[in-house]
């Protein structure tokens, strides 16, 4: 269970410094705005007083470490899913890892940004209170088939 445990933590945070590497390569060759985890983290923050909900994340209540919070927290669920990937899939897959689960949980892993992370800060259900939600959601599938990229890469690396 602990080998289980070590290596789910472990392609957790390689999938979540490839999606954040993916962040930094929409920057620098497109423009696209890099994450401000200071919502989230503002987010995570009042969650944690039982308020999971807001009309919008900017209107609550702000704190001094709101940035870093955000960070530790988008790493933290990062290892969460990587934990529960290989809870699902056992030790076998970590001996000879294949694409498809891998893959497949990243992309399933978008649904809790869009069901509850976004409704969560006031964007609505998957970002539908945006101007651009159809944008918004593409960039959020991309990454998170990016995620699962990652954790099939890191087993691969680990193996």
């Amino acid at each position: 269970m602990m080998e289980l445990i070590w290596r789910g933590l472990a392609i957790g945070v390689g999938a979540t410094l490839a999606m954040d590497l993916w962040a930094i390569l929409l920057a620098a060759v497109f423009g696209q705005p890099k994450a401000n985890w200071a919502p989230v983290g503002r987010w995570f923050y009042h969650a944690g007083r039982g308020q999971l909900f807001h009309d919008s994340i900017s209107d609550a209540a702000p704190f001094s470490n709101e940035t870093a919070l955000g960070w530790i927290g988008h790493y933290a669920v990062g290892i969460l899913y990587g934990i529960m990937l290989a809870f699902f899939v056992g030790l076998d897959w970590f001996r000879a890892p294949t694409l498809m689960p891998a893959l497949v949980w990243g992309i399933v892993t978008v649904a809790a940004g869009w069901f509850l992370l976004q409704p969560g800060l006031g964007l609505g259900i998957a970002a539908s209170r945006l101007p651009n939600p159809n944008r918004v959601r593409a960039l959020n599938l991309a990454a998170h088939v990016v995620f699962g990229l990652g954790l099939y890469a890191t087993a691969l690396l680990i193996r």
